[in-house]
């Protein structure tokens, strides 16, 4: 198979050589792109009549054959070519001959692997954009079916406040949330044309850069050729908010692992989405969820990829930058496989309320809201802290609840007590009182829900 260069060299290239810089076996995912780009750059060369008409409707019009072959699945790539970009040109040359070699006029594999990678990003942050949004409309969904279920809230992993499980849930909705306003900036710095940019200078032959750019939809060009072709920021940025996701469905996972122990029962995550033991019958595994919090891991190992690879490099394009894409599209796939299957989790996971209330048995949980009670009456939070403290030192030597000790006893801490401070140990009770905006009251959740 023919290279796209060669002129030069008196002797046929190593096959080890050959080998180990070969890139066919991951590029070729950008098949569609590379195509795409290539109708527009001939539909350009044609009109600035750079190259006869005729042959750059010609070669249109072979690509667009191509295009199709590429997306029934009928198209063949040898997996001994060198990359994708040599596998179309020689795909084009048997099928419209010699007027395929003009389209590489005004262009380098420089320009066009660059053009290739940004629109391969683009088409995917808007996919993954779409199952973000998915995964917060199953969130939502489950928040509202169990709006009325309490649990722990926990701070150092110790029982802190009563929370509805719901509030829990949409804090993962805002971290989704921040994840996709990520990926959006990104996205202003994927959208920027780099063909025409050529191998480092630009070229002295008569481009239309704008052209090209409106006919593949990206809103800017370059303004630096020697910037354009050794520019992988986007990559690196893309995987950056990618391994932040990734910590985002890491932590979430965490938390169902722990609501569903055995410890808490809170949740049930289905028989669809667990996986069992080869040895111990009883089991019943998270598995999927311990998958998706270890591959957060796999997300931050595919930055720090990529980041070597550049940290050192001088301008402008370097070979060392076709190693990017293997990070950058295990990225993509990592975090797709990720969001659908959480979404799918949701949709079968199942809550035990009564587990959910014997863990707020403890009435130490209500600490904080006798604490209020007091700084209501007017007492300094320091001291209403103190008292609080004390009181709870003084039921936990005696093995009493705090509903236990007697309100003669509250009044020995201070003379503030009434009755009414009964009414607060109960956790319908507690998560009514944080009306403060943005918490876990359910009208304040409901609010939420209703604006999400």
């Amino acid at each position: 198979m023919s290279k796209m260069w060669g002129g030069r060299f008196n002797k046929k290239t190593d096959p080890l050589v050959e080998e180990f810089t070969r890139s066919i076996q991951f590029d070729k995912k950008l098949a569609e792109y590379d195509c795409l780009g290539s109708i527009a750059h001939a539909k350009m060369l044609g009109k600035c009549r750079i190259v006869p008409k005729k042959h750059a409707v010609k070669i249109v019009s072979g690509l667009n054959s191509i295009l199709k072959e590429i997306k029934s699945g009928k198209f063949k790539i040898d997996a001994s070519s060198e990359d994708i970009h040599t596998v179309i040109q020689n795909a084009l040359d048997k099928k419209i001959g010699k007027s395929s070699a003009m389209l590489h006029t005004a262009r380098s594999r420089n320009d066009q692997v660059s053009l290739d990678t940004r629109m391969y990003c683009k088409d995917k942050l808007n996919y993954l954009i779409g199952l973000i949004s998915l995964l917060k409309a199953s969130i939502k969904v489950f928040s509202r079916k169990n709006i009325d279920v309490i649990i722990p809230g926990f701070t150092h992993m110790q029982n802190a406040q009563p929370v509805l499980l719901a509030h829990q849930m949409l804090a993962y909705c805002d971290m989704f949330d921040r994840d996709m306003e990520r990926i959006k900036d990104t996205m202003k710095r994927v959208d920027i044309l780099p063909l025409g940019s050529c191998a480092i200078s630009g070229t002295s032959l008569p481009i239309d850069r704008n052209f090209v750019a409106k006919e593949l939809g990206f809103s800017k060009v370059s303004s630096n050729s020697m910037d354009a072709v050794s520019d992988r920021d986007f990559v690196v940025e893309i995987i950056s908010g990618l391994a932040i996701l990734g910590m985002h469905l890491s932590r979430l996972s965490e938390d169902f692992i722990i609501l569903s122990s055995q410890g808490f029962g809170v949740l049930n995550l289905g028989d669809e989405f667990s996986t069992g033991s080869s040895m111990m019958p009883q089991k019943k595994n998270p598995d999927v969820l311990e998958l998706v919090r270890g591959k957060a891991g796999t997300l931050y190992g595919n930055l720090i990829e990529v980041l070597t690879i550049m940290k050192g490099l001088p301008l402008t394009y370097n070979r060392d930058m076709q190693l990017d894409k293997e990070p950058l599209f295990k990225a993509v796939e990592t975090v797709e496989g990720s969001l659908k299957v959480m979404t799918g989790l949701f949709k079968v996971l199942k809550v035990n309320k009564d587990n959910a209330l014997k863990l707020l048995e403890d009435e130490s949980i209500y600490a904080t809201d006798v604490m209020e009670y007091l700084v209501k009456k007017g007492i300094p939070l320091k001291e209403a802290h103190d008292i609080t403290g004390k009181i709870l030192s003084y039921s936990m030597d005696r093995k009493l609840k705090l509903g236990e000790v007697s309100l003669r006893e509250l009044r020995i801490f201070s003379s503030e007590f009434n009755k009414d401070v009964y009414g607060l140990l109960n956790p319908g009770k507690s998560v009514s009182l944080k009306k403060s905006y943005g918490g876990t009251s359910p009208d304040e959740v409901r609010k939420k829900l209703k604006n999400e």
